[in-house]
C-alpha cells in the first residue's frame, strides 16, 4: 500500500457512496471483508452483508455531503486516515479509519472510529 493508492481507494469509496446500488463495493472490498462501523459494535462480515449494511446506512446516492480526507500513515498493507464528513442536514462527523488491504488492493479490514461534535 502507498499513500497514492490509499488516496485513490478513498476516492473510490466516496464515489461508491454517491452511486446507486452496491455493485461498486466489489471493486473496493474483498469478499471476506470485516467492516466495523464503530468500535463498539460487531463487525459486518462479507461483501454481501456489507452491501445490505451500506444501503441501510445512507439516505441514497443523492444525499448531500462534503467529504475530506487526510492520510495519516501507511505501513505495509495498512493505512490510517482522518476523515471529515459534513452532511447537508448540518450533521458533522470526524472519523479515524484504519484500513487493511489484501494482495489485490482490496480492503479486507475496515475499522471506523467516529467522533461526533459535542452537543451543548
Amino acid at each position: 500500500m502507498t499513500t497514492h493508492l490509499l488516496e485513490s481507494w478513498i476516492g473510490g469509496y466516496e464515489r461508491a457512496w454517491r452511486t446507486a446500488g452496491t455493485d461498486a463495493l466489489a471493486e473496493l472490498f474483498s469478499m471476506d471483508v470485516q467492516y466495523w462501523a464503530s468500535p463498539w459494535e460487531e463487525p459486518v462480515h462479507g461483501l454481501a452483508a456489507l452491501g445490505t449494511f451500506w444501503d441501510a446506512e445512507r439516505d441514497g446516492p443523492d444525499e448531500p455531503f462534503d467529504m475530506s480526507c487526510e492520510v495519516v500513515a501507511v505501513d505495509g498493507d495498512t493505512g490510517v486516515l482522518r476523515v471529515e464528513v459534513n452532511y447537508g442536514n448540518g450533521t458533522r462527523w470526524r472519523d479515524i479509519w484504519i484500513v487493511r488491504f489484501d494482495h489485490d488492493g482490496k480492503c479486507r479490514h475496515f475499522e471506523e472510529w467516529p467522533i461526533a461534535p459535542p452537543t451543548r
